[in-house]
């Protein structure tokens, strides 16, 4: 796999980042594709120093088809690594439309020019959003599917959809099948442990971590809690959190096995760590690192919500060889070497 050439869409934001810093030490060679819209170039820009190598940078959405063709007749790519998307679950109920022209009509336009280019290898960022609200924990791969959001019902219908061109082309008997890994992310958090790339949301941040590091830093004033009432170890949400260093690997992993011999069709993975943390164990774990307080109140539960969401791993161990090896003391350790290195993020 070394020296292959892969197209990483949303490279500049927080999992693409960290992504293609392993691709990079790997010896992959790096288009990357991002509009920006969430995310900063100079990430891209600290990549390189990171890793001491280049990459290949075109500023522009994937549902620009002529900016697509241009792209794949100029760059011989052998596969594809899709992260860009929109992502914040309130805001997709707030903005339906735009959630489904830019994440299902923007990785149509994605595939179709993969297609018409000869390039069938691709590996996408999917989300445990697609189980909606999990009757039991852990989840495996095999549970129903139902989305409770439209974010969730973005990620699911993209799923579907390529499931379809799988069908389709293995029924038509093509030379060159496709070949998909569906990654489904649990609660990524953390930074890469230099402390120069990390999480930087628009705004007020949507996920835990984030808020608790701009807390802990000083930037906001405290964190609310969403439910102190749920049946679980303290009443608050318990989430699989997993350190976003390993969730790259998971990538590196599943595009090893897209090289593979008898890699045709799709595969689904759970990437998690298979524990459930707390509200409140994150938020002390954070203080444990940060040595800083952060201060909460617990607030009513939030529409949409579940109690607990956790994975079960062991496919993706048993399959692509991948573990998470960081534990959430590593987790908030590098999120606050990130946010106290850089309280304003990139900007």
């Amino acid at each position: 796999m070394s020296n292959s050439k892969v197209l990483v869409t949303g490279g500049a934001g927080y999992i693409g980042s960290h992504t293609c810093v392993q691709l990079l030490d790997a010896g992959h060679e790096l288009v990357v594709l991002d509009n920006l819209s969430n995310s900063s170039p100079e990430a891209l820009r600290r990549v390189q120093q990171i890793t001491g190598k280049t990459l290949q940078f075109v500023e522009g959405d994937i549902r620009d088809r002529p900016l697509l063709d241009d792209l794949f007749a100029n760059h011989s790519i052998d596969s594809v690594i899709h992260f860009a998307g929109l992502k914040a679950v309130g805001e997709s109920v707030q903005q339906p439309l735009h959630y489904y022209q830019n994440n299902v009509a923007g990785t149509l336009t994605l595939c179709e020019a993969m297609a018409a280019h000869g390039v069938k290898k691709i590996v996408f960022s999917s989300s445990a959003t697609v189980y909606g609200d999990p009757a039991s924990v852990p989840i495996t791969e095999d549970f129903p599917l139902s989305a409770t959001n439209p974010y969730g019902r973005s990620k699911l219908h993209i799923e579907e959809m390529l499931r379809d061109f799988s069908v389709a082309d293995q029924a038509t008997n093509e030379l060159s099948p496709w070949s998909i890994v569906l990654l489904r992310y649990f609660n990524p958090v953390g930074a890469h442990p230099s402390g120069q790339i990390g999480e930087d949301p628009n705004g007020i941040p949507n996920n835990l971590m984030p808020y608790i590091s701009q807390v802990a830093v000083g930037k906001l004033e405290q964190l609310s809690v969403f439910g102190g009432d749920y049946d679980t170890v303290d009443g608050t949400g318990v989430r699989d959190y997993i350190h976003v260093v390993d969730l790259a690997n998971g990538h590196l992993k599943a595009l090893e096995k897209l090289d593979q011999p008898g890699s045709e069709g799709v595969s689904t993975y759970n990437l998690g760590t298979g524990n459930g943390y707390s509200v409140i164990q994150a938020v002390e774990a954070f203080e444990q690192a940060s040595g800083r307080q952060v201060p909460y109140k617990i607030v009513g539960r939030r529409a949409g919500d579940i109690a607990a969401c956790y994975a079960a791993p062991a496919l993706a161990a048993k399959e692509l060889n991948w573990h998470a090896s960081l534990n959430i003391d590593d987790m908030c350790s590098d999120a606050w070497r990130w946010q106290s290195n850089n309280p304003d993020g990139y900007s």
